[in-house]
C-alpha cells in the first residue's frame, strides 16, 4: 500500500450513485486541504446508463479534471465512505465529507424539470372529496399553494369554521393526508363540520412560484422560517380570513408549531386565532437526540453545502423520496427503520402508509433555513439568525448576536393544545418540557396537554390509531374554544 507524500496536500474525495429508474448516474467530489478544511464541491449528472463500477470510474475522472480545474495539482485522491454501524437501534455514524458527498449526490439526482399533480387531484378528489387550489402571495412576492377542503363527505353545512393545517420542515400539505380518509386529519375535519385550509412553505412543489424570481435564482432561496413567520403565516391568514370573514382554528405539526410560537410570543395573529393544536411542538431543540439533525448541525452541513453554491437543501421532492425508496430495499434497512432513525421509533404506522410518505418527502427548503435550524440546535435557544458577523448582526439587530424570541410573552389566554410523545426524537420530552416552563403561568382552561408515551414523531400525523388518541380530544379542544 502506498504512503501518501507529506506537506501541503489536498485530499480529493470521489463518489457516485446509479440512478436505475432515471437511466442516469451522479458523481460528487469535495475538496479538502491537508487540515480538513473545505476548498470546493462539485456534483453532476451523467444522463447516461451506467453501471456502479462505471460510474465509480467517471467520479475519479470528475476528480482529477474538476482538481485541475481550480488549480490543484498535489492531492491525493480517495472514493468517498459511509461508516455505518448497524446495532439495535441502528445507529450510524457519518464523517463530514460522507454528508458533503450525499448532499452532492442528492443535487445530481434531481430532474432538470420538477412536474408534479396537485395535491387536490392526486390526494383528495381521488377520496371523493370536493377541493380547491388556492394562489396565496406574500408581501415578499412569494406564490404560496394552498388547498381547501371546504366540505365533507358527510357534513354539507354552511359557514363552516376555518382551520389552517401547517406543515413541518421538509414536509407540505400532503402531510395531512396520507392516511385514508376515517385516519386523515384534514378529512377527519371536513367531516366533523370545518372549512379546512391546508398551507404550504415557499419553496415546497406546491409554492414554489414569485412574482418575479424563479427558483433557480439563488435570491429566492435566501430566507429562513422567520421569514415563513413575518410574511407566509400572515398572508395565509389574511387571505383565509378574507375568504371566511371568520377567525381561524390553527393546527400545526413540527416547524409549523415554531411558526405559531414565534407569531404569538411577538403578538402577531393572536387576535384572529380561535386556538391553536400543535403536535410534536419544536421550539427548544439542544436536547434532540435523533442523530441526522445532530450530524448536520455538529459537521457544519448546511454551512458547507451553502459554501458550495447550492441555496435549495434537497431539492427535487419526490426524486430524492424515491432514492430513499431504494434504500429501504437494501439489506439491513426498511422504512420504518430509516424513518425511525430520523424521528424516533414510530409505534403505530402501517408500512403501506410509509410508501405514500415517500411519494412527497423530503420537500425543499433553503440551505439557509437549515443553517439557522442548527444554529438553533447548537445554542439550544430560539434566536434569529446568527450571520455570522458581529458588525452585520449589528446592522441588522442592533447588537452584535441575535436577539432571542421571548416565548414567555405568548398570551396567556390563547387557547393552546399540545401533543407530544416520548420516542420523539425531534421534538424531544426535555426540550417540550422547557417549553413549557415558558408558558407555566398560562391560564389552567386554555392549556391543554397531550402526551403519548409510545408515540415518535410522525405518528401524530400518520399512526394508524392517532384518530382515537390524537385527534378526538383535538376536535373536543377545538370545540371548547368555538
Amino acid at each position: 500500500m502506498g504512503v501518501p507524500p507529506v506537506g501541503l496536500m489536498y485530499r480529493v474525495n470521489v463518489d457516485g450513485a446509479v440512478f436505475f429508474s432515471q437511466k442516469t448516474a451522479g458523481v460528487g467530489v469535495v475538496i479538502r486541504d491537508n487540515e480538513g478544511n473545505f476548498i470546493a464541491g462539485l456534483s453532476k449528472k451523467l444522463h447516461a446508463p451506467l453501471g456502479a463500477i462505471e460510474t465509480e470510474a467517471k467520479a475519479f475522472e470528475a476528480g482529477i479534471a474538476f482538481a485541475g480545474e481550480i488549480g490543484i495539482w498535489d492531492f491525493v485522491q480517495e472514493r468517498g465512505k459511509c461508516e455505518i454501524c448497524y446495532t439495535t437501534e441502528m445507529r450510524m455514524d457519518y464523517t463530514s465529507t460522507t454528508l458533503f458527498l450525499a448532499v452532492l449526490l442528492f443535487a445530481s439526482a434531481v430532474a432538470d424539470d420538477i412536474s408534479h399533480e396537485s395535491l387536490c387531484k392526486s390526494m383528495v378528489e381521488t377520496k371523493g372529496y370536493i377541493c380547491e387550489e388556492h394562489k396565496v402571495t406574500t408581501k415578499d412576492g412569494y406564490i404560496l399553494g394552498v388547498q381547501r377542503i371546504p366540505v365533507g363527505r358527510t357534513s354539507k353545512m354552511a359557514n363552516r369554521p376555518p382551520v389552517l393545517l401547517q406543515h413541518g420542515i421538509l414536509m407540505d400539505a400532503a402531510t395531512w393526508l396520507f392516511n385514508s380518509p376515517n385516519k386523515s386529519l384534514a378529512f377527519i375535519l371536513a367531516d366533523n363540520g370545518f372549512d379546512v385550509w391546508m398551507g404550504n412553505n415557499r419553496g415546497t412543489i406546491s409554492s414554489r412560484g414569485h412574482t418575479s424570481l424563479s427558483a433557480i435564482d439563488p435570491a429566492y432561496w435566501d430566507w429562513t422560517w422567520e421569514q415563513l413567520v413575518s410574511d407566509d403565516l400572515p398572508a395565509m391568514y389574511d387571505y383565509i380570513h378574507n375568504q371566511t370573514g371568520q377567525k381561524l382554528y390553527y393546527v400545526g405539526h413540527s416547524l409549523g408549531t415554531l411558526l405559531a410560537l414565534a407569531s404569538f410570543s411577538q403578538e402577531k395573529l393572536v387576535n384572529m386565532t380561535k386556538s391553536a393544536a400543535l403536535l410534536c411542538p419544536i421550539a427548544y431543540t439542544g436536547q434532540v437526540t435523533s442523530m441526522f439533525p445532530r450530524a448536520i448541525a455538529n459537521t457544519f452541513l448546511a454551512e458547507g453545502t451553502y459554501m458550495l453554491g447550492l441555496r435549495e437543501f434537497i431539492s427535487g421532492g419526490s426524486v430524492v423520496g424515491k432514492l430513499l425508496e431504494g434504500v429501504c430495499h437494501l439489506p439491513l434497512i426498511d422504512c420504518s427503520n430509516l424513518v425511525s432513525t430520523i424521528a424516533g421509533p414510530n409505534c403505530c404506522i402501517k408500512p403501506s402508509t410509509y410508501d405514500v410518505f415517500l411519494d412527497h418527502a423530503p420537500q425543499s427548503t433553503s440551505t439557509k433555513n437549515m443553517i439557522h435550524l442548527s444554529q438553533m440546535l447548537r445554542a439550544g435557544n430560539v434566536a434569529k439568525y446568527d450571520y455570522g458577523d458581529e458588525s452585520e448582526n449589528m446592522k441588522r439587530y442592533g447588537q452584535s448576536t441575535p436577539p432571542l424570541y421571548n416565548l414567555t410573552r405568548i398570551p396567556k389566554d390563547i387557547p393552546l393544545f399540545m401533543g407530544y410523545g416520548g420516542a420523539d426524537s425531534l421534538s424531544d420530552v426535555n426540550d417540550v418540557n422547557r417549553l413549557l416552563d415558558n408558558i407555566k403561568d398560562h391560564q389552567k382552561d386554555k392549556l391543554v396537554l397531550q402526551y403519548r408515551d409510545n408515540y415518535a414523531h410522525f405518528d401524530f400525523v400518520m399512526a394508524e390509531n392517532a384518530r382515537s388518541v390524537v385527534y378526538d380530544p383535538l376536535l373536543a379542544f377545538l370545540r371548547t374554544h368555538a
